[in-house]
């Protein structure tokens, strides 16, 4: 008996606490403009999320962090001023059969200051042997620089395996995709399995067109509801009349899940390009229901206001996403986190968020590539970045108002 409910509570701390991410490491030689990205669909429980530009030892930066750590203590993905960007998955395998007397899941720690410490993936492969053995980390870190260099380091307590994205050995497309398993871990343990699979389908498809491009990875691969197990999305079976015609689907070991809370797709830059061109596209909520948000690493602390937090109080965008996800999520006893409502994001009468609301994002892309060309070539400018933000925190609020008008929404 006392072993079927240690098994018991084994379950529900699984339930509860492995938060499952997707993520890849996408060289230039695998992206369509030629310049590496990094890509990190972030699952967790903290739903709400913000961007914050802090200035860390030696390099300011810019990243992803919980609205509830008013003292910014812990980064989940971001880039500083070198262009040097970092994010992570939790790995579910890689420190099997170890002990770790010490605190755990330190990771948004170690990576805070490793982005404050590093300009280039040599710096911070130095910064980790210096650290073996000091941080409670089981994970894969991605990391990114200035230079091209590319890799994922599968990190335990005591040691870590580098896979280096430029060795055509190591990743003969140019590009590696991590979930929530390592590859130098424990052979069937882990978790991601069924998300790795749907991604690297999804990714081997879209090169065989041409190659991998920051829209790809916003459209399809972050907004992925096609299962790699059972081989269709989840409009297959049935697409509901309209946005009212409430039909419950399984959203067990999609990509998108009910967990999913930011996103972030750094774009570097190529060889003599202005490294304050970095671009944090960043995508703040639920995916289905959220907007993409550009911001420059040189733009230092010029946010935009639907994606800072006020005194603890969620982005304004945050509020927004989350208020049409529960149109999603319309049940809260047991297990209904794992079943969403589908009516409301795609339905016959073409009025669901990822028909009508997602959409308006195309105009972003095109603002913002329209002025990443300028930075590239001549550096970011303040006047510029100012104006920029102006005009997509009034687009943004404005797509908002009109769609949650359009519906009959309360506006939060």
């Amino acid at each position: 008996m006392k072993h079927f409910v240690k098994i018991c509570l084994m379950l529900v701390f699984t339930a509860v606490f492995m938060y499952p991410c997707t993520s890849a490491i996408i060289t230039g030689r695998a992206s369509e403009s030629g310049r590496p990205i990094l890509w990190k669909h972030r699952d967790t429980g903290a739903l709400e999320n913000k961007v914050v530009h802090l200035k860390g030892e030696k390099y300011a930066f810019t990243g992803i962090y919980n609205v509830s750590d008013t003292l910014n203590r812990e980064m989940w993905m971001g880039t500083n001023e070198t262009g040097f960007s970092i994010m992570n998955t939790a790995s579910y395998n890689i420190t099997e059969g170890l002990t770790w007397d010490k605190e755990k899941d330190q990771e948004g720690l170690f990576m805070k200051k490793a982005l404050g410490l590093c300009a280039t993936v040599e710096e911070f492969e130095a910064f980790l042997k210096s650290q073996s053995g000091l941080w409670g980390i089981e994970t894969n870190i991605g990391v990114i620089d200035a230079q091209g260099g590319a890799a994922f380091y599968e990190t335990g307590y005591h040691k870590f395996v580098k896979y280096d994205v430029n060795d055509p050995a190591v990743a003969p497309s140019g590009y590696l995709i991590r979930t929530n398993f390592s590859f130098a871990g424990e052979p069937h343990d882990g978790q991601g399995y069924i998300r790795y699979t749907e991604t690297s389908d999804l990714f081997q498809k879209e090169m065989l067109k041409g190659k991998l491009s920051v829209e790809f990875l916003l459209k399809k691969a972050t907004r992925n509801m096609h299962h790699g197990l059972l081989k269709r999305e989840i409009w297959d079976d049935y697409l509901p009349e309209d946005f009212n015609d409430e039909y419950m689907v399984s959203l067990q070991d999609y990509v998108v899940r009910y967990w999913s809370a930011s996103v972030l797709v750094v774009e570097g830059i190529k060889k003599g390009e202005d490294r304050g061109a970095t671009t944090l596209w960043t995508l703040l909520g639920f995916p289905l229901t959220t907007l993409v948000t550009p911001v420059w690493i040189g733009s230092g602390d010029l946010l935009p206001s639907v994606l800072v937090s006020d005194n603890g109080k969620n982005p304004p965008i945050v509020d927004w996403s989350l208020t049409l996800k529960k149109r999603c999520f319309p049940y809260s006893k047991g297990n209904s986190h794992a079943y969403i409502n589908s009516a409301p994001l795609k339905n016959k009468q073409q009025n669901g968020y990822v028909q009508k609301l997602v959409p308006m994002e195309d105009h972003i892309i095109s603002q913002t590539k329209t002025l990443q060309e300028q930075f590239y070539k001549s550096g970011v400018s303040s006047k510029d970045v100012k104006r920029f933000n102006k005009w997509l925190d009034d687009y943004v609020r404005s797509a908002y108002e009109t769609y949650f008008d359009q519906m009959g929404i309360k506006y939060p």
